[in-house]
């Protein structure tokens, strides 16, 4: 299976590229950093096709996309989990820079993926997008504000999608659980470790979003 993953230099990202890569099938991941990425595709070996790119620039998402199509096929599923969260605040106080930026990659990002990949998924009637929600996308906390907010916009937006496609695809927003990833240790510090660790949880998720299919089309699921 051709598996495309988002965000992919740590955590959930990561955990899942290393499980599917195991398993035997392709991976095309992207991150930010270079350094991460090179490391990520030296590990894992040239079968995989893992990029550094800014998701937050559309043109850049429609050439990596582009270069995909090309140089290694369509993807079966994509996995839409880059994020990031702001410093824990009140909302009045939250850095509009900051504010710019969650919007960028938590929102607009996630849509110039979809918008880039989904017309080939299209033409071929088959695929599954699984768009990465959070707990925060069906209920608040305070201090987290802006992150609540975008992740409310991905269970909407991939529900209004899911309404969108045709037979034979599927858009499913999807909260992963309670993980000690970086992004927990920022809102929850020390706590954060009780969680499970992503190599843990990754066991149960990667047979999850393999499950998915045209039944969740729209369907709010949780890991």
């Amino acid at each position: 299976m051709n598996i495309l993953i988002t965000g992919v230099s740590r955590g959930l990202g990561e955990a899942l590229c290393r499980e599917y890569a195991q398993q035997g099938h392709s991976i095309a991941g992207c991150a930010r950093s270079d350094k991460a990425v090179k490391s990520l595709q030296d590990s894992l070996g040239n079968d995989h096709q893992i990029s550094a790119v800014d998701l937050s620039d559309d043109k850049a998402v429609q050439g990596w996309i582009a270069e995909l199509e090309q140089a290694w096929g369509v993807p079966d599923l994509v996995i839409n989990n880059a994020a990031v969260i702001a410093k824990n605040a009140p909302l009045w106080e939250v850095p509009l820079e900051e504010f710019k930026q969650l919007v960028d990659i938590n929102i607009t990002a996630v849509f110039s993926v979809i918008r880039h990949v989904l017309p080939a998924m299209i033409a071929r009637r088959s695929g599954v997008i699984a768009n990465i929600s959070s707990g925060w996308g069906r209920s608040v906390s305070a201090d987290v504000a802006a992150y609540c907010a975008s992740k409310w916009a991905i269970e909407g937006m991939t529900q209004a999608l899911a309404q969108d496609l045709p037979d034979g695809l599927a858009a499913v927003p999807v909260n992963p659980g309670i993980i000690n990833t970086e992004m927990l240790q920022s809102c929850f510090g020390a706590s954060a470790n009780d969680a499970p660790s992503p190599e843990d949880w990754v066991k149960k998720a990667a047979p999850f979003f393999l499950g998915l299919g045209p039944k969740d089309n729209g369907q709010q699921r949780s890991v």
